[in-house]
């Protein structure tokens, strides 16, 4: 009874070893038992970055971005102070000044505005002609000199600027401290928005206080009077303000006006000082202020033609 017992129990134990096991082989397949088993490795779940929603890779080159304000551009080191004089006196120039240039404009004739033009340019003529000899040019000092006394007697005190015409031929030209110091290799130094100054820099800003102080402090009365200093200065500043409207709205339209305004006064102030080297501008430079941009030959470049002002 032992033994058929032992040998039914081996047949029954050879029988489940040859059965194959469904879940570990296919359909007809046989399992090695003496064969270690092989285990796959389980994939790693992939992380996701919550900011960005893609997979985090390993083994990926992650890029590091480092982000911080900006910085002031070259020649502007105080961007951020003159942007916000630059809004303020925008401000006040829209709700006051804006309004009273306008009324200038309409309620005087053209003739008399052109005549106070000229009447304040015939003032500072003798700044030009010092800044000509600074300059070692007494060709254009002479030209100057001339142009001076030319309006000031057949141009009634300079109202009419009568030496511009034939026979004389003598234009106007920019010029003065601020020049000179420029023609001599002086940099404009940082870039100024300055409340009733306007744009300017450390190198103007002293080149023109000191081309202010020359004829009240050598010719005195009335020149350093108030009674003539602040009905001038007025009358000077809307006249310019009105002369450039166009320009100025226009600079209001750009995405940045500060940045548009700077830029063009940079320009044309390096235009002029090229002109006094004998070096017209490469490109048209579009005036902010004053008749236009000089050119080595004493006139003014096309773009300045165009984009003159006629009051």
């Amino acid at each position: 009874m032992l033994i058929p017992a032992v040998a039914a129990g081996m047949m029954m134990i050879g029988a489940a070893a040859q059965q194959p096991d469904p879940r570990v082989a296919g359909a007809g397949s046989t399992v090695d038992q003496a064969a270690p088993a092989r285990v796959e490795p389980t994939p790693s779940v992939t992380s996701v970055a919550p900011s960005s929603g893609q997979p985090a890779d390993e083994d990926a080159v992650q890029d590091i971005v480092v982000t911080g304000e900006k910085g002031a551009p070259p020649g502007d080191p105080m961007e951020k102070l003159n942007a916000k004089s630059f809004e303020a006196v925008q401000s006040v120039d829209k709700a006051v000044v804006e309004p009273v240039a306008k009324a200038y404009n309409k309620g005087l004739p053209r003739p008399v505005r052109k005549g106070l033009r000229n009447f304040f340019s015939n003032i500072g003529e003798p700044i030009v002609f010092a800044a000509y000899l600074l300059q070692l040019k007494p060709g254009k000092a002479a030209e100057t000199a001339g142009r001076f006394g030319v309006n000031s007697t057949l141009g009634f005190l300079g109202l009419f600027d009568v030496a511009k015409r034939k026979p004389f031929h003598l234009p106007h030209r920019n010029n003065g401290l601020a020049n000179t110091l420029g023609y001599y290799g002086v940099g404009p130094g940082p870039y100024m928005y300055l409340p009733i100054v306007g744009p300017t820099t450390l190198r103007d800003i002293v080149g023109d206080t000191v081309d202010k102080m020359i004829l009240p402090l050598s010719v005195g009365e009335p020149f350093n009077k108030p009674t003539y200093v602040i009905p001038a200065t007025v009358l000077n500043q809307l006249g310019e303000r009105a002369a450039f409207d166009e320009t100025i709205q226009k600079l209001r339209q750009d995405d940045d006006p500060y940045a548009a305004y700077r830029d063009l006064y940079l320009k044309q102030r390096q235009a002029e000082i090229d002109a006094l080297h004998g070096r017209a501008p490469d490109e048209p430079v579009v005036p902010v202020y004053g008749p236009g941009i000089p050119t080595p030959e004493g006139g003014t470049t096309k773009a300045a033609l165009e984009m003159s002002v006629t009051d």
